[in-house]
């Protein structure tokens, strides 16, 4: 019989899955890294086979077959139901005695507080916005993209961007650097070619996303149209905030807002301001800060908070991400 640990912490995005296995005082035994989790594009199975492939390699190092509970992070887990259904998934890989599956999200807001209470909005590929009390209320939203009411992310300031720009260059809209720093990025020479390499999948598809960096570039240079669009994600981050502080009733009191994901982390000035400027108008009390800890933490914390661990066990966690 092997040895059986505390906790399995699996934080899983879309592009990479960071596993960490620990020990009921906070230790961590073993820790694995593997591919995206994508189950909408691959299948429940194969999704949780890509984990399975970083959870042996993690069990193996920390020499145990098991933990008490598995605390799982997920990408695409958006809606309670898709939580209850990978968590079944999960548990019929008897990793551990219990199982809960929140979305990625969570394990930002937990990585970026002492206790389970504040409000994280995460803006990397897509936006998301969640917030939680110790008392275990939640506040979220479905984040399934435009159906669900959602604007913002790399994906959205792309298409954006790539919108004013044709229109810029056809003559139906405003005038913007957009229209030649778009197509430069590629190595063309104006917006047509860009919409036929596009359409045509000269320029894949995913690369897209590499036009968000290009729009915030061509913003700091002053361009009107681009500081517009970068000027409406700051308002679409503090709306979503303000929102879910309202569900939570934090409204008023003092609480931390957590900002994640590689658009909020990449310290665009005007982006930042913005977004703190719109808080002390909206949300005056809310205080503002960006998370730069490995989300795998706020996996494992929220873990250890579901075995009852020790205020000590969770510094001892939180040392071994932080050092």
């Amino acid at each position: 019989m092997g040895l059986t640990a505390s906790v399995l912490a699996i934080d899983a995005g879309n592009s990479k899955t960071d596993v960490a296995v620990l020990a009921a005082d906070g230790d961590v035994l073993a820790t694995a890294r593997g591919g995206g989790f994508r189950p909408p594009a691959v299948g429940v199975r194969t999704a949780v086979d890509e984990l399975a492939r970083a959870v042996d390699r993690a069990y193996a190092d920390a020499g145990v077959t098991s933990v008490a509970h598995v605390s799982a992070c997920l990408a695409n887990a958006d809606l309670p139901v898709e939580e209850q259904q990978l968590a079944a998934a999960l548990h019929a890989r008897a990793w551990g005695d219990t199982v809960e599956v929140r979305n990625d999200t969570f394990a930002i807001l937990r990585a970026g507080v002492a206790e389970p209470r504040g409000v994280a909005v995460v803006c990397g590929a897509g936006i998301n916005c969640v917030g939680m009390r110790p008392d275990g209320r939640t506040a979220r939203f479905p984040a399934l993209g435009r159906i669900s009411g959602d604007w913002g992310g790399g994906w959205g300031l792309a298409e954006e961007a790539l919108w004013y720009a044709a229109r810029a260059d056809d003559g139906r809209g405003e005038p913007t650097r957009l229209a030649r720093s778009l197509p430069a990025h590629f190595g063309l020479s104006s917006m047509y070619a860009l919409i036929e390499a596009l359409h045509l999948e000269h320029v894949a598809h995913a690369r897209r996303h590499e036009l968000a960096p290009v729009l915030f570039e061509t913003a700091a240079g002053g361009d009107a149209v681009a500081r517009a669009i970068v000027d409406r994600l700051a308002d679409e981050v503090v709306s979503m905030a303000t929102v879910a502080l309202t569900r939570l009733d934090l409204l008023d009191e003092e609480t931390p807002v957590l900002l994640g994901g590689g658009v909020l982390t990449a310290g665009h000035p005007q982006l930042d301001d913005g977004v703190r400027d719109l808080l002390a108008v909206r949300a005056p009390k809310a205080v503002a800060r960006v998370v730069t800890a490995s989300p795998v933490l706020g996996a494992a914390l929220l873990g250890l908070d579901r075995v009852g661990a020790q205020a000590a066990a969770q510094e001892r966690a939180r040392a071994h991400w932080e050092s």
